[in-house]
């Protein structure tokens, strides 16, 4: 761990500090291009602009820039740290659009003394940009933050702790579902944690067929149930009649573990007691809720996944958004509504069961990797990601009404070098 934080340290520091840059797309060699990079011609498309401003996304950058923002209110696992200590994650949140998607990103961290501050923040801002991804930011506030925001803003807000989580998760889960031999619609879940994450899982999976009445989720206080009066809204959507009161009695014939919770928090004994062919999402980073290999030794019947990338099935968020987002903004749609979301998970729900290529495998050192229970989630890697999850989100936004702009000549991707020669 300690070689671990030296090299992370030194990564983020050398040669130069920092993790992006701003790179020029216009050649400055002469005094004429820097006449119509700044003045006098930069005057044209200004007035160009003023006359029309959806103009702005052909004569700047507007429509594949996202702004990545927080308040550093829920680093990663680390808690309220603050907007400056987000930083980094906010720029490497920005290398990995750039990285699988070409989408330009700055990162914004933002000092705000409460939740509308935050919001009146963004949404002064807002019309830089084509797209705004929301980050790191504390349960229940991000719920109102990003609903508002949605509803002032014309362009796509996606915070990505809870929707890109749930879309990997659902496509996931679908498919460990089908090599158990279960159905979405039947099976019993049980979600260990109820904060941003854990929330928009269930109800994007309820989106996809489970029933509420099936879902079992626990809080610091146990189950969440019809008999409870210390619960807020977005809670209180899961609550039900059930004399289950801890996570032992949920456990009990369960199907489903879903883990957003913390570190060592199911034990053998309640992996013991859930039914034939357990599925465990022990997603707590960068500790599970069991680790693989106590799960695999006490039930050879588990279907596991993690948040790691160093075990197999990585509940991996960079599946879904750089992808997301190109789909969004390529058709310039005006937000990312659930059927956006529903077409992102049955993409890669559907990409997990098609050969893998050899670049692939050669990429995570393995000789194959086949759709079964080692594989029911594609690699982060993997090139088609661009193609058929950008794709399925394109094609929903246009079905669903909230694109702009018709299907993409460019489409389908084959590579982010699409998105600028089409």
């Amino acid at each position: 761990m300690s070689d671990l934080k030296t090299a992370a340290l030194e990564y983020h520091a050398q040669p130069r500090p920092g993790k992006l840059s701003v790179e020029l797309t216009k050649p400055t060699a002469t005094a004429r291009d820097l006449a119509l990079a700044y003045s006098p011609g930069v005057a044209e498309p200004v007035r160009e602009i003023g006359r029309d401003p959806e103009l702005a996304y052909k004569y700047t950058g507007k429509g594949n820039l996202v702004a990545v923002i927080s308040d550093g209110t829920a680093i990663l696992g680390l808690g309220d740290l603050g907007p400056l200590a987000s930083k980094p994650v906010m720029e490497g949140k920005g290398v990995l659009f750039k990285r699988f998607a070409g989408i330009d990103v700055f990162d914004i961290e933002v000092e705000s003394e409460s939740p509308q501050a935050f919001i009146d923040t963004v949404r002064r801002i807002s019309i830089t940009f084509g797209g705004i991804n929301l980050e790191d930011i504390k349960a229940p506030e991000c719920f109102e933050i990003e609903k508002t925001l949605i509803e002032q803003c014309d362009i796509p807000v996606f915070h990505d702790d809870q929707h890109g989580t749930a879309i990997v998760t659902a496509a996931g889960m679908i498919n460990a579902l089908e090599i158990a031999g279960k159905t979405l619609e039947e099976a019993q879940i049980v979600c260990l944690g109820a904060g941003a994450a854990a929330i928009s899982c269930m109800k994007l999976l309820i989106s996809m067929g489970a029933k509420v009445e099936n879902i079992f989720m626990i809080d610091r206080s146990g189950v969440i149930h019809a008999g409870r009066s210390d619960l807020n809204q977005y809670k209180a959507q899961f609550a039900h009649p059930t004399d289950k009161r801890t996570l032992a009695d949920a456990l009990q014939g369960a199907d489903v573990f879903v883990g957003l919770s913390g570190p060592n928090l199911l034990s053998a004994e309640g992996l013991k007691s859930m039914a034939a062919n357990p599925i465990v999402f022990a997603c707590s980073n960068p500790d599970p809720e069991i680790k693989p290999e106590l799960a695999h030794e006490t039930r050879s019947d588990v279907i596991m996944a993690t948040g790691r990338s160093d075990y197999p099935n990585q509940v991996n968020n960079v599946l879904g958004f750089p992808f997301i987002f190109r789909g969004a903004l390529d058709v310039r749609a005006k937000r990312i509504n659930e059927d956006m979301k529903i077409a992102a998970a049955i993409a890669l729900k559907d990409l997990a069961k098609q050969p893998v290529p050899k670049e692939v495998c050669d990429a995570y050192g393995v000789d194959a990797l086949e759709f079964g229970r080692e594989y029911i989630i594609p690699k982060p890697m993997d090139p088609r990601l661009i193609t058929l999850v950008s794709d399925a989100v394109a094609k929903a936004a246009i079905e669903s009404g909230v694109a702009t702009l018709p299907y993409p000549k460019h489409y389908p991707l084959k590579s982010v070098d699409d998105v600028f020669n089409g």
